[in-house]
């Protein structure tokens, strides 16, 4: 089912008019005008094959980053579920993206929500440069709990229009 999710998200970053108008139906007309920025400054996407803590990749002139898809229809993720396969999959991207200097971002996408359904966070990376730096700082952080894992709250992520609007204009 996350696939479906994985291929919305790159048809919005590609500016692909199709997927836009279907997702902005019931989106405030800000919210509509910030997605359909991309049209104007679209991202090459490529879907990653497999499960290693990577869906997409986006890439444009300017910045870069990779993004992993998280759905759900509760607006609380916690990474310690599912036998700690989320939170072990966090933490390699988080090495990878160190050890590459690159901006992880999370997607989440609340179901069954109006609007801009779609919430984006990162993890602290260190050594990043430039526009990735500038873009990690804008980003809210994975939450993490005490015992060290990671929980995504949507109603604290960045929403994907506004991330766009900061990307594209």
């Amino acid at each position: 089912m996350s696939s479906v999710y994985e291929r919305e998200l790159k048809g919005i970053l590609e500016g692909d008019e199709k997927i836009l108008s279907r997702i902005t139906k019931t989106c405030s007309a800000l919210e509509k005008g910030n997605y359909y920025l991309t049209q104007g400054r679209p991202f090459i996407v490529v879907r990653a094959a497999g499960s290693f803590g990577v869906d997409l990749v986006a890439l444009r002139g300017d910045i870069s980053f990779l993004m992993e898809i998280k759905s759900s229809n509760t607006d609380t993720l916690h990474f310690s579920s599912v036998d700690g396969k989320l939170q072990r999959q966090a933490e390699k991207m988080q090495r990878e993206c160190e050890k590459t200097k690159t901006l992880p971002v999370y997607g989440f996408r609340l179901k069954g929500h109006g609007g801009d359904s779609w919430r984006l966070f990162t993890m602290e990376i260190h050594q990043l440069e430039g526009r990735a730096k500038i873009l990690q700082n804008r980003l809210p952080k994975l939450s993490v709990s005490k015992s060290g894992n990671y929980i995504m709250r949507w109603e604290k992520g960045l929403p994907l229009a506004d991330f766009i609007m900061y990307l594209c204009r």
